[in-house]
């Protein structure tokens, strides 16, 4: 009898999470675990892929109770089934504080950074102080006259007011002054994001699967934002989300679209194509 696995090109299936395999709740539906659970006993690797910190990834992980590598900050950490660091790739220390400067004169902007093991925040937040409680995550302050530098996985922006076009000027700024040191790209139209030159999920994907001995060719992705665009360009197959920003859609012309996120369109296209 033959598997799923053996009669398809794809081995390992990567996914964003926020707008991709989560709920509008940001948890995972019980559809979506079940159908996880079926991939990995059909022998399909999985990768969660995403912009959030590896603390918290771990605890979503822990919800689906299936061994899966992990892609965080958006590919500058890299963590196997067992929580071990693969790879890592920081902010350069020199740039930390330049890059915090070009935004922090704005006080309706909050500045974030993921250190190591920790989520930092320049201002308390209510929402956010609760944003995840499932999985005991939560910030630290810190201060943007005087941000630490070392072991700075990313540095990102969100605006409370929801105004793209607002830190789209920021975008342009970031870009103007470090556009060839950094890899500056929104996550969500709210939130911008900053990480060293060569980090993408696409490049993460890449160390992954020559870790299993298996190329890009072999990956199956899935995304709905800009930061997953190098991802979804460089798997195999690209999966893009019929609710991602018009941006997304435009750099990703011959992409295959599929649902929502509200609809459990990951699980469903998993389902119906791999399993």
């Amino acid at each position: 009898m033959t598997t799923a696995l053996q009669d398809s090109p794809f081995h390992i299936v990567a996914s964003d999470l926020d707008g991709t395999l989560l709920a509008p709740n940001h948890q995972l539906s019980d559809f979506t675990k079940q159908t996880l659970k079926e991939l990995h006993q059909q022998g399909f690797t999985f990768i969660f892929a995403t912009g959030r910190h590896h603390v918290d990834v771990a605890g979503i992980r822990e919800t689906v109770g299936i061994p899966a590598y992990m892609i965080t900050s958006n590919g500058a950490r890299v963590h196997d089934q067992n929580d071990q660091l693969m790879y890592s790739k920081n902010v350069p220390e020199s740039l930390v504080q330049p890059v915090i400067d070009v935004v922090k004169s704005d006080p309706n902007i909050m500045i974030h950074m993921y250190q190591n093991e920790s989520w930092l925040l320049n201002q308390e937040d209510e929402t956010l102080r609760h944003f995840h409680d499932e999985t005991g995550f939560s910030y630290q302050l810190f201060d943007s006259d005087n941000a630490p530098t070392d072991g700075i996985a990313k540095v990102f922006f969100t605006d409370p007011n929801h105004d793209h076009d607002h830190l789209v000027t920021f975008e342009n700024k970031l870009n103007e002054l470090f556009g060839d040191k950094l890899n500056v790209a929104f996550s969500t139209p709210w939130c911008l994001e900053v990480m060293a030159a060569d980090v993408s999920k696409g490049e993460a994907l890449d160390v992954v699967a020559k870790s299993l001995g298996k190329t890009l060719d072999n990956c199956i992705a899935f995304g709905d934002g800009m930061n997953d665009v190098e991802m979804l360009s460089m798997a195999g197959k690209g999966l893009v989300m019929g609710t991602s920003h018009h941006k997304v859609m435009a750099a990703l012309p011959d992409n295959e679209v599929i649902g929502s996120n509200a609809d459990d369109a990951v699980a469903h296209y998993l389902k119906e194509h791999l399993i």
